[in-house]
């Protein structure tokens, strides 16, 4: 059972206005900072990208024989 203070705080965080004009500011915000957040994560993916492309190059001009068979000396 749920004492009266723990039921009290519970229902703090709760509110539901009556009028729903209120709601718009805060989905104006949750908006814009949805957008800042994939826009984020979308230069995130591009810069990992151009990280992992010329760490392929680097690599390629160390070692020429990577990803190939390697040759059997007899």
């Amino acid at each position: 059972m749920l004492s009266i203070f723990q039921s009290f705080a519970l229902n703090l965080f709760l509110y539901f206005p009556e009028d729903k004009r209120e709601y718009i500011p805060a989905a104006i915000t949750m908006a814009v900072f949805t957008v800042f957040a994939i826009i984020t994560f979308r230069i995130i993916i591009y810069i990992s990208k151009r990280e992992e492309r010329k760490t392929k190059d680097l690599e390629d001009h160390y070692n020429p024989a990577n990803g190939q068979e390697p040759t059997k000396h007899s």
